[in-house]
């Protein structure tokens, strides 16, 4: 997977697809469910983002936001730690369930 293509292509203003691993978003996400993601502005706590938190790219929720600070963690309880706004590079807008399980 591509993260920094679609990093850039959301930089530009495209919305982006792609499937990512693991189970750390289940139910919300499910491992190979296809995600597509588009660029935002408006962040709140709760939405599922495409983001970078210490080099590591994630598909995951916005558990706390301290003005422009967020605390980005999986849907399993755990949390990655706080990062910029700048580091949020979009919103999943759609989640299709992968049905080659």
């Amino acid at each position: 997977m591509n993260f920094k293509q679609h990093k850039k292509d959301l930089l530009e203003g495209k919305d982006v697809s792609f499937s990512p691993k693991g189970n750390s978003m289940k139910p919300k996400i499910n491992s190979g469910d296809k995600v597509t993601v588009s660029p935002v502005d408006n962040i709140k706590k709760g939405d599922i983002v495409f983001c970078k938190v210490k080099g590591n790219f994630y598909v995951h929720l916005v558990k706390a936001v301290q003005g422009e600070k967020y605390l980005i963690g999986n849907n399993k309880g755990r949390t990655n730690g706080w990062t910029n706004k700048s580091n949020i590079f979009g919103k999943v807008i759609k989640v299709e369930q992968n049905t080659k399980k």
